[in-house]
């Protein structure tokens, strides 16, 4: 009980903190979209996007550290704790050096010889290039201290820092607005010292409140091998994700040009806003999914993946279907100029995260118990077939959204797989799973959307419509949500803790 109290406090503390960095977040992009211009918009979108591939090394070591910090906390090792915090510290501090060097000899060479940039915006992209990677690199070396944050699960903490970031992100919207130089070399400047202060924000709070946040320069090598052995299958395994992601980005950069990845950019910002509130929910449950497993506590263990599976999913639809079904004149009332395939991609990236918000809660208990290479290969092998598929489509003409229909193809089998694995790893009976969250989110899904499109059909577009599908997807979900999403006891559950707090106000008979 008081686990699922501190779920819910951090989950609730995330959302405000969500509602905050979105609003913000929504503006700024439309400011920084209108002073940049759809090509600089787009050249910074690829030129980061080169930087972001190696974001793969970053989500590796993010998902190793958060994991063995974790564990520990969940076994009480404080010795072991200290141990893994700087080694971690040391392991990032090395990967950054490496990711810089790297960086520039490899990523300098592709950026002005191999990708579609205007030859007037090569100097500015160029600046974006190495801003990235410092900024990369400082975002590495914050790794260690969120894992803490997370793991400790102080996520006010982790709320206030991001609210600062959000602060942040309003003035360096307002300096490129006003500036007077290059607005692009501006911006990624302004990134980069940003970057700088929130690492700083979060090294002062976990030195001053967790005993383990105390850097030595020494490197257990025990555990280096251990954490390097789980981080380096989690690399595997991450590096599909990014081919899928950032991969596709450079490919749809090579045949279609900056324009097309300016309109992409728009969809992935938006999703990017969605899955915050999404990702609140997952962020508070994890570490209980870890903590469960170490303490050995299969049957939590089990209705944590599976609860934590479908509300999330049920989130997601909240948010996303009346977006969808309006997306034209979402983008259009968002954005002073909405690029050409925005509302195409909008659409499809949406249908893709559905796929993929099923996996979060698997892949952290599978995590969990450290036994990842079999999973990471076969996870691997099947989801790069994205990348190589959309390049062979693309050389023979198929149109730029053709891949996320093989995104989709692909992630939907890999749900399928990850059953196998946590049947395997954790003892969790895939019919439970299918039964209990599968079949319940694809039965509400068809009439979550089927409602609020022919309502739509019936109306011209305008800011009225858009209002009126807000309201009817918001009661349609809540409804199908309750009737059939949730099963007979979790209903009761929602009754009696609404008549809790109605008699808590007046006495109840």
């Amino acid at each position: 009980m008081n686990a699922n109290k501190r779920i819910a406090k951090n989950t609730f503390i995330l959302y405000i903190r969500t509602i905050i960095t979105l609003l913000v977040s929504l503006y700024t992009s439309r400011v920084i979209l209108g002073a940049l211009g759809v090509v600089d918009y787009g050249i910074n979108n690829v030129v980061g996007g080169l930087v972001s591939m190696f974001s793969v090394i970053s989500s590796s070591l993010c998902s190793s550290v958060s994991r063995y910090l974790t564990y520990e906390l969940g076994t009480g090792n404080q010795k072991k704790l200290s141990r893994i915090f700087w080694t971690s510290v040391n392991i990032q501090l090395a990967i950054a050096v490496m990711v810089l060097i790297i960086g520039v000899l490899v990523g300098s060479w592709f950026l002005n010889n191999k990708m579609s940039i205007p030859d007037n915006r090569l100097y500015a992209a160029n600046w974006v290039l190495y801003c990235s990677l410092l900024s990369f690199a400082v975002n590495l070396l914050n790794v260690p201290y969120t894992s803490s944050i997370i793991s400790h699960e102080r996520m006010d903490a982790f709320a206030y820092i991001s609210i600062a970031e959000t602060t942040l992100k309003l003035i360096i919207a307002y300096a490129i607005m006003i500036s007077a130089y290059d607005k692009l070399i501006t911006y990624t400047i302004l990134y980069l010292l940003s970057s700088i202060v929130i690492f700083l924000s979060y090294f002062i709070y976990c030195k001053k409140h967790f005993q383990e946040c105390t850097y030595k320069p020494e490197i257990d090598k025990e555990l280096l091998k251990d954490m390097t052995k789980f981080a380096g299958w989690n690399f595997f395994g991450s590096t599909a994700y990014m081919l899928n992601t950032q991969g596709v980005n450079m490919l749809i950069n090579v045949f279609f040009g900056v324009q097309i990845n300016a309109a992409r950019a728009i969809g992935v910002q938006v999703q990017n806003a969605i899955m915050q509130f999404v990702n609140n929910f997952t962020t508070a449950i994890n570490p209980q999914i870890t903590k469960s497993y170490a303490a050995g506590n299969y049957e939590q263990l089990h209705k944590l993946v599976c609860l934590g599976a479908k509300y999330s999913y049920f989130l997601l639809l909240i948010f996303t279907v009346p977006i969808f079904v309006e997306a034209d004149i979402v983008l259009k009332l968002w954005l002073k100029t909405v690029p050409e395939y925005s509302v195409t991609f909008l659409r499809l990236i949406i249908l893709s995260s559905y796929t993929m918000i099923l996996g979060n809660t698997s892949y952290t208990a599978i995590m969990a118990t450290g036994r990842i290479k079999h999973y990471q290969l076969v996870i691997t092998l099947v989801g790069f077939l994205v990348f190589p598929v959309t390049w062979l489509l693309y050389k023979q003409g198929f149109k730029v959204e053709s891949t996320y229909y093989i995104y989709i193809l692909i992630y939907s089998i890999l749900i399928l797989i990850r059953l196998y694995y946590l049947k395997v790893l954790i003892k969790l009976p895939p019919l439970h799973f299918i039964k209990y969250v599968l079949v319940k989110v694809i039965c509400l899904t068809i009439p979550a959307f089927l409602i609020p499109l022919l309502f739509t059909h019936y109306f011209s577009p305008s800011i009225i419509r858009l209002i009126f599908t807000c309201i009817i997807s918001l009661f349609n979900n809540f409804v199908f949500i309750y009737y059939l999403g949730l099963n007979k006891n979790e209903r009761e559950f929602i009754i009696d803790k609404i008549k809790q707090k109605v008699c808590h106000k007046k006495p109840c008979r």
